[in-house]
């Protein structure tokens, strides 16, 4: 039988809760039976995915108090339930092969697992007691704070080049906004939170009107009367939504953060907020953009075809018109992960540093280069029918599949896969580029440089003298010598620079 990605969208039921997640459901027959307070597809296949997402992030975190939903979320995933201690709840949930993972991000919190229907009976207490009613221990409480801790102060600063300079890059483009500080808190944030902060968060935010409670697949009425029994502790009220987002300061230039560290090569990170999420009719045309500039991990991008490609810069080189997470090992960007305000940027992976200028300019050619030329037609056809094809791949499990329909309902939409391929086919090359015109062509730019030589590196920037590339092999075309000589050359614009230590940074 011919393989059919529409064979494989899920049956989902939502239990209906806040007015922004209402009654998520694939667009597939039979059509759904309605009870009073859910909406139930039918379903096939031997699993159940299961995706709670509470309306709440590290942008609630209280002033001086970063990192207290990050810490909350990891409780309640990491931390037992009132009548079974963690590693009580990890032996449950071996031998039926499940789990509940936890993820904190700006927007929301997100619970997700998946089981085989024979084991719903096991599942579905132990997942909701986790979320409604947590252990709440103290020793589980300074294990994690420790955890996120050494997140923020080994692992940021100390042993992923790449995570920091994205970082950097978020805490300079929200800098003083509700986005401005990781997702897991900074280093006063995480020493000023106590148990009973934690509690007290949980109480307050983990509510029903705040939840949405996705399910698909294996999964009919007597499992939404389980799940809702599980999450009765949950109270139906809490303190409100997330706060009133401020606009995102302009940046005029280039607004360079040097973070020192001994770095065996420099990481570079470049972005500007935009005013287009999933809910915009340009943010479709923008994808197409994206996808034929620096689609993640792939060679489809002119980023990765020409920095390493042509001249083998580094590992890689891509570009997002809106947060990019990626779900583990995959290519892929991990579901509901929404945000009111989205950011375009480029992610060039660490290069050597003596080339680190030409790759920073080098990028910012590419993108110029987009704007001012457009995509030709020809480009614009293997594109769209690049990420056509490919993105029927972001939907391989049932997990994502069933995340992709809860956001979409967030946005307004249909599912991103959904929304894509039906209007792919519609569009055409000169709405891609008024969509890239339109957005992609800011005042100015913030850049996050993780390098060895701070001093050095400010120094060339501020000078604005070509940067020309040498190649350690001969042979190199003469069409791409005669782009390096542009490349070299091409302007950066106001430059200010600020130089911090990494081990200061995310302090406060």
């Amino acid at each position: 039988m011919p393989f059919s990605f529409r064979l494989l969208l899920p049956a989902v039921l939502c239990l209906v809760v806040p007015a922004w997640c209402l009654d998520v459901l694939a667009a597939e027959p039979p059509k759904p039976t309605t009870t009073a307070d859910t909406v139930i597809a039918s379903s096939a296949g031997p699993l159940a995915a299961f995706r709670f997402v509470f309306q709440v992030g590290s942008q609630d975190d209280p002033k001086g108090k970063e990192g207290l939903a990050a810490l909350t979320a990891a409780m309640v995933a990491e931390g037992g339930t009132q009548s079974l201690r963690y590693d009580q709840v990890l032996e449950k949930f071996y031998p039926i092969a499940a789990g509940l993972s936890g993820r904190c991000l700006k927007e929301v919190s997100v619970f997700s697992g998946t089981v085989h229907r024979d084991n719903l009976g096991v599942y579905i207490p132990l997942a909701t007691e986790m979320i409604a009613s947590p252990r709440f221990a103290p020793e589980d409480f300074d294990r994690l704070r420790k955890e996120a801790l050494d997140y923020v102060t080994k692992t940021l600063r100390g042993d992923n080049d790449e995570e920091l300079g994205k970082w950097t890059l978020q805490t300079a483009l929200y800098e003083g906004h509700p986005y401005g500080h990781p997702d897991r808190g900074t280093v006063a944030g995480l020493n000023a939170i106590t148990l009973d902060d934690v509690k007290a968060f949980h109480r307050d935010r983990y509510t029903r009107q705040a939840l949405c409670a996705a399910l698909a697949g294996a999964v009919d009425e007597s499992t939404s009367a389980q799940v809702e029994k599980g999450l009765a502790p949950l109270p139906r009220e809490g303190t409100g939504r997330g706060p009133e987002l401020p606009p995102v300061k302009p940046t005029v230039g280039l607004d360079v953060t040097i973070v020192g560290k001994a770095a065996e090569s420099t990481a570079i990170s470049i972005g500007f907020p935009i005013d287009v999420t999933r809910a915009d009719d340009d943010f479709y045309a923008l994808a197409v953009a994206n996808s034929y500039l620096g689609e993640h991990r792939t060679f489809n991008g002119k980023l990765m075809q020409d920095l390493r490609g042509h001249r083998g810069l580094n590992y890689g080189d891509y570009s997002y018109i809106e947060d990019f997470i990626q779900e583990g090992a995959s290519t892929f960007a991990i579901p509901n992960n929404p945000r009111r305000q989205q950011y375009f940027s480029i992610w060039i992976r660490p290069v050597p540093r003596d080339k680190a200028v030409f790759a920073l300019r080098a990028g910012l050619w590419e993108l110029d280069r987009l704007v001012d030329k457009g995509m030709s037609p020809e480009d614009f056809e293997s594109t769209r029918s690049f990420l056509l094809n490919y993105s029927k791949l972001w939907g391989q499990t049932l997990s994502r599949r069933l995340g992709y329909l809860v956001e979409g309902r967030r946005y307004g939409r249909k599912d991103l896969i959904a929304e894509l391929a039906e209007r792919l086919p519609k569009l055409t090359v000169e709405q891609v580029n008024a969509a890239v015109r339109k957005h992609l062509k800011p005042p100015g730019m913030k850049v996050a440089i993780v390098d060895l030589s701070p001093d050095d590196l400010r120094r060339v920037l501020m000078s604005g003298d070509q940067t020309p590339i040498t190649y350690d092999t001969q042979g190199t075309p003469e069409n791409i010598l005669a782009e390096d000589k542009q490349i070299a050359v091409f302007p950066l614009p106001s430059v200010r620079v600020r130089i911090v230590p990494a081990s200061q940074m995310f302090e406060k």
